[in-house]
């Protein structure tokens, strides 16, 4: 008998070496598909930090005013804790170690010359024979104090021709956005809203634009909103594919007010859309305080 329950024991704990075996393996692969970075020490990753920045009329403070905080000023101030927890990596690498890059994009590109050139001005490739306390301060300054004019630009011409996310991904993000041997991260601002005359295109039920009047058409407004956008296939024409070596942070979300449902069917349209075009991790934020914000960017950033 007691040789029987010795055997049965042995049994026992073969069966659940292998079982624990097997689902650490599966945890491991959770880990690497969401992340490049995981199995890397971050304190070695090269990072390669892009912006693209909405300046269409959802920046407008009388169109759309908030009396907490306008919002182009917390696009101003989610950029700086960008460029914040950017400097934090850069201080904990080794110079010879030094290969990272940050850089602002629009789409389409403004008219306005003064918002083009501050734009070039943020645009940095540190590498070990340039980078020195000098310009790690420099870019941390120009990161304060730039993009706030770069709004201020924007909101005085008056002139805001829409935001075509949808062509920057078609056409720019991987020649823009990714490199091969970097952690490639693309912080996007908008309201999540999408829209360009020059890119609103249609098929079926897939767009290549959001806007709260296509909503409120598609009969998104009650809650069957998810079901009828599965059973009529809605959402966003893919713009490319393969975008596995890219993470994406949306920040800003900012739905409109009138749908209590609104929020949600702009997430769905965009974890919708990067997943079929293969992002390799993502997050979607609303357009909270930046104090709040702050640890958001942070952890996306250094604490994947």
């Amino acid at each position: 008998m007691k040789i029987r329950l010795e055997i049965i024991l042995t049994v026992f704990c073969i069966v659940a070496f292998f079982s624990c075996h097997n689902d650490n393996t599966k945890n491991k692969k959770v880990i690497k598909s969401k992340s490049i970075s995981q199995s890397l020490n971050k304190n070695n990753i090269n990072l390669n930090i892009s912006f693209l920045l909405d300046l269409s009329d959802r920046i407008n403070p009388e169109k759309y005013s908030n009396k907490s905080m306008e919002y182009y000023m917390r696009d101003v101030a989610y950029i700086k804790s960008v460029s914040e927890a950017f400097d934090t990596h850069l201080r904990r690498k080794k110079v010879r170690q030094m290969n990272d890059k940050i850089q602002v994009f629009f789409d389409p590109e403004p008219q306005n010359k003064n918002i083009n050139s501050i734009s070039k001005s943020l645009k940095y490739n540190i590498s070990r024979n340039n980078v020195s306390i000098e310009l790690l301060d420099e870019i941390k300054k120009r990161y304060s104090n730039k993009p706030i004019e770069i709004y201020n630009y924007a909101i005085n011409d008056n002139a805001y021709i829409g935001s075509d996310t949808w062509g920057f991904f078609k056409s720019k993000v991987k020649a823009l956005c990714i490199e091969e041997e970097y952690r490639n991260i693309l912080v996007i601002l908008t309201d999540g809203y999408i829209y360009h005359k020059d890119y609103k295109k249609q098929e079926n039920y897939l767009t290549t634009y959001l806007t709260p009047q296509l909503v409120r058409s598609l009969g998104l407004t009650s809650n069957n909103w998810e079901a009828k956008m599965k059973s009529k296939k809605i959402g966003y024409i893919p713009a490319t594919k393969d975008l596995h070596n890219l993470e994406i942070l949306v920040l800003g979300i900012n739905p409109d007010k009138k749908n209590p449902y609104e929020e949600d069917v702009i997430i769905k349209y965009l974890r919708d859309w990067f997943n079929i075009m293969d992002v390799g991790r993502y997050q979607i934020k609303t357009a909270i305080l930046p104090s709040d914000m702050d640890k958001v960017i942070t952890d996306f950033i250094l604490n994947d």
